[in-house]
């Protein structure tokens, strides 16, 4: 019997950034594919996409997309994925989403690799993508967590404007040839693009991502806040966030502040222990001005973090600068790498 050479994969919401940049990831990464099926609504159905010299054309979504399927990629949208995924999983598919529609379900595993892939074997087909600027800070915060306890962290957030789509990008460029040309524009974007109030984001930073929620966090940092817990299986961690969007195409940016569980830690052991750490690039000299920023991380797969030193107030007390491709670490890496910890924890067959 001819041995098997690789998975039906299929992606839903393929002709968007992020389904775009999927299908890059799997081939640039060489994921065993044997049979790749890219899905779309309607409207889109029918492009043609090019993978490993193939030409495959994108087909329209439905119940029945998915038979044969072991593999499914979802990045179309949380009511797109609520719909979707029982009929995936029916067909015996394992689906990972990279919406928020399943993320804080209890029944659904809430995965970063280098964090918590053992609780892939939680999964009941279908396992969730954290939110791109939770990703990053939970790969440079989990090997201090492991070593020395974590009790507290603060974010703030320096967001890229691709965070909300391709088209929030080309507002971004035209606004900014508007403003250099003395033209008249009118924001219709950002900070949401369903709500009345639109503002510039060219030259700007607009400290609203997401609608804002009763309590006045965005819908944003209550996605940090709440998956951070989750993915650390850490429910009494305390965890404060404000996300703010800049004039930054692609790379998201955090400062973040953070608290141990033990006294007499130095800056240079934090240093060491992360310059080891999964999926982590240290980048701190500062002598040399070498730190993390988003105009280098595009296109890497990795998070990048610098600027670590200790607090001068509380001994257990530590800030750091992390930066990573939101796309990329922030999305779709992250979805193929679950896709490999799927194929290597024999989750799937």
């Amino acid at each position: 019997m001819e041995q098997n050479k690789g998975f039906h994969v299929a992606v839903l919401g393929a002709t968007g950034a992020v389904g775009q940049q999927m299908i890059e990831t799997l081939g640039e990464k060489n994921f065993p594919i044997e049979k790749l099926t890219l899905l779309s609504s309607a409207r889109s159905a029918g492009k043609k996409v090019h993978f490993k010299g193939e030409e495959l054309v994108v087909q329209e979504a439905t119940p029945d997309s998915f038979a044969g399927v072991d593999i499914a990629l979802f990045s179309a949208g949380g009511g797109v994925s609520k719909e979707m995924a029982t009929h995936a999983v029916s067909h015996g598919a394992v689906v990972v989403d990279n919406t928020s529609a399943f993320r804080m379900d209890e029944n659904v595993p809430l995965i970063v690799p280098e964090v918590n892939e053992e609780d892939m074997h939680k999964h009941q087909g279908i396992i969730a993508n954290p939110n791109c600027s939770t990703i990053q800070m939970v790969v440079s915060l989990e090997p201090i967590r492991q070593k020395y306890g974590l009790n507290k962290v603060i974010v703030s957030t320096y967001q890229a404007v691709s965070g909300s789509g391709a088209a929030a990008v080309e507002e971004l460029n035209e606004q900014t040839k508007a403003i250099m040309n003395n033209e008249p524009y009118e924001p219709a974007i950002l900070p949401v693009k369903s709500d009345k109030k639109h503002y510039q984001i060219a030259f700007n930073a607009i400290p609203q991502i997401d609608k804002f929620t009763e309590n006045g966090f965005t819908f944003e940092e209550m996605k940090m806040i709440n998956e951070t817990k989750k993915i650390m299986n850490h429910p009494d961690l305390q965890v404060a966030a404000t996300c703010v969007r800049l004039p930054v195409a692609t790379g998201h940016s955090e400062s973040v502040y953070f608290e141990i569980g033990e006294d007499f830690v130095s800056a240079e052991e934090i240093k060491e222990l992360l310059k080891n750490a999964p999926g982590v690039v240290l980048q701190d000299d500062p002598e040399n001005q070498i730190y993390p920023m988003p105009a280098d991380c595009v296109g890497k797969s990795d998070v990048f973090v610098g600027r670590i030193r200790k607090d001068l107030d509380n001994p257990k007390g530590f800030h750091m600068w992390v930066v990573s491709d939101n796309l990329l670490k922030g999305a779709a890496w992250n979805s193929v790498q679950i896709a490999e910890s799927l194929i290597n924890l024999g989750l799937v067959k």
